[in-house]
């Protein structure tokens, strides 16, 4: 009877092959699936953004002979800080973002409080809601510039007719301009808050509200009480998400005013722009895509404090 000098492998223990144990193949395997991912976004989005970085401290204009560059530390900072039309630049984002946001998130939430009962009425006019979001930015600013026009508008020419707005449009007033595209905006991306909002109403456990009902609460109670603090995380998600793409807006501007008239609708993107590709201010315009860039990492992490200081607020209670 010959002896097997095989060695036996408990059911439970973890084989190896080619020297190398069942873990680390996993995440070898795992590794390969997300490299692609990884070389994608170093390639398209981590270099170019540490490329912008570095020219935010060079003097670069590629109008210079030879594309020379000069090393100037945080002068450029400093002088979108300092200037007028980059301290107008700026605060004008700032008072696009606020305004807009605002607005959006309060009709945004009335809109979905409205639609929240689920039936076929409801659903048509959420259907019909979501066609502004269907549109590209672009072509709102088009329409509403052409809906605007003194001369053939359908609504600038009986505006101005009937003295309600100036004989040059809401568009060419440097008092008008700014609330007139902040009004496009609130018009196109309302039901896109309205949509996330609604979705998080419809996700609250029915039990819950079916409690504080039972339990003698008004509608106000349970709003301010039950429904608000369990739609926090949504809100935050809605209110992020639309500042920051309210704050890095560019096209409806561009297509409307310019940025105009007399700086009074200058966003960031669009004075970042116009430096980069108008004067071929490389390293100037970087410094302004930067700045742009901290200012909504700051307002996210506002947001962020805000919602978690309420949310502890509300378990407190």
């Amino acid at each position: 009877m010959t002896s097997a000098t095989s060695t036996a492998v408990l059911p439970g223990s973890k084989m190896r092959r080619s020297g190398m144990r069942f873990d680390d193949r996993r995440k070898l395997f795992l590794l390969a699936l997300a490299l692609p991912a990884v070389v994608y976004i170093a390639v398209i989005a981590l270099w170019p953004l540490a490329q912008g970085i570095a020219y935010s401290f060079f003097e670069y204009n590629l109008l210079r002979r030879g594309g020379s560059k000069t090393f100037v530390g945080l002068q450029n900072y400093v002088d979108l800080l300092t200037d007028k039309t980059g301290q107008r630049a700026l605060i004008n984002t700032f008072v696009f973002t606020i305004g807009a946001v605002v607005f959006q998130f309060v009709l945004g939430l009335g809109l979905a409080l409205l639609l929240w009962r689920d039936s076929r009425f409801n659903r048509i006019c959420l259907a019909f809601l979501l066609i502004p979001v269907t549109i590209t930015p672009l072509v709102v600013g088009l329409i509403f510039r052409a809906l605007l026009a003194v001369d053939y508008g359908y609504f600038g020419y009986y505006l101005a007719e009937w003295g309600i707005t100036s004989p040059r449009g809401l568009l060419a007033g440097t008092t008008t301009a700014l609330p007139t595209l902040i009004f496009v905006d609130i018009w196109e991306w309302t039901p896109l808050v309205a949509l996330i909002l609604l979705a998080g109403l419809k996700a609250l456990p029915s039990d819950i509200l079916e409690a504080a009902a039972a339990d003698g609460a008004t509608a106000w109670q349970r709003f301010r009480l039950v429904i608000l603090p369990l739609l926090l995380p949504t809100v935050f998600l809605a209110l992020v998400l639309r500042m920051m793409d309210a704050f890095r807006v560019f096209d409806s501007i561009f297509v409307t005013t310019g940025g105009g008239p007399a700086d009074a609708t200058n966003s960031l993107m669009v004075y970042g722009v116009k430096q980069g590709l108008q004067f071929f201010n490389i390293g100037y315009a970087s410094a302004i895509a930067n700045v742009s860039i901290l200012c909504i990492a700051l307002m996210a992490a506002g947001f962020t404090l805000l919602i978690r200081r309420a949310d502890v607020k509300a378990n407190e209670q």
